[in-house]
């Protein structure tokens, strides 16, 4: 066994998929958009888990934001599906975006084509439909101490693919994890519960 460390890579802006042999029931076939990575650990939240009971418009109520207070300018709001994002501080909002929306003290760039914004302020824009383009809206997130995300795929639990907005904003949530794989070139038929180690 070799006992060389390698520089941290960083894995900011792809996304983690779950391998069937994932342990964690809360992670089963599930797609992770990583946000933070670094050598303290990493973040990232779960783009293809809709919560069953919550969508957007009653995420809004909650918050005491009325949908359509819009002064006639832009879209009408929709009420998209509000998403497990993971078991991490799971009452917090998170919002992946398109970067037609910036926030200087509440956004963060995934990359040139995501954004992450966790203030109040895009889930008002969102309902006066003076948002971003394109969005996801989730609660809660995923989170690695340090080395546990690069353990967790050295053991085989996830692969890394990645991110492209087709994928992350336009594909139904029952298809992501399919096509994250398809875009690896891997069939998801063919991956069977337990994963081998070379």
């Amino acid at each position: 066994m070799s006992s060389t460390t390698k520089p941290l890579q960083s894995f900011i802006g792809k996304l983690l998929i779950a391998m069937p042999s994932m342990p964690d029931p809360r992670f089963a076939h599930a797609v992770v958009m990583l946000c933070a990575h670094s050598t303290d650990g990493a973040m990232g939240v779960i783009i293809n888990k809709p919560l069953p009971d919550l969508r957007l418009f009653k995420l809004l109520e909650h918050l005491e934001i009325a949908p359509g207070a819009a002064t006639g300018l832009g879209d009408s709001p929709t009420d998209s599906p509000v998403h497990f994002g993971g078991p991490v501080e799971t009452s917090r909002g998170f919002v992946l975006h398109s970067p037609d929306f910036f926030n200087v003290e509440g956004s963060l760039r995934v990359s040139d084509e995501i954004i992450l914004s966790t203030s109040i302020e895009v889930l008002a824009e969102m309902a006066r439909g003076q948002g971003p383009d394109r969005a996801i809206t989730a609660l809660g997130y995923a989170g690695w101490t340090s080395d546990q995300l690069e353990a967790e795929i050295q053991a085989g639990g996830w692969l890394l693919a990645d991110a492209s907005p087709a994928l992350v904003f336009e594909t139904e949530d029952a298809r992501k994890w399919g096509a994250a794989l398809n875009s690896l070139g891997v069939d998801p038929r063919l991956l069977s519960g337990a994963t081998g180690h070379a």
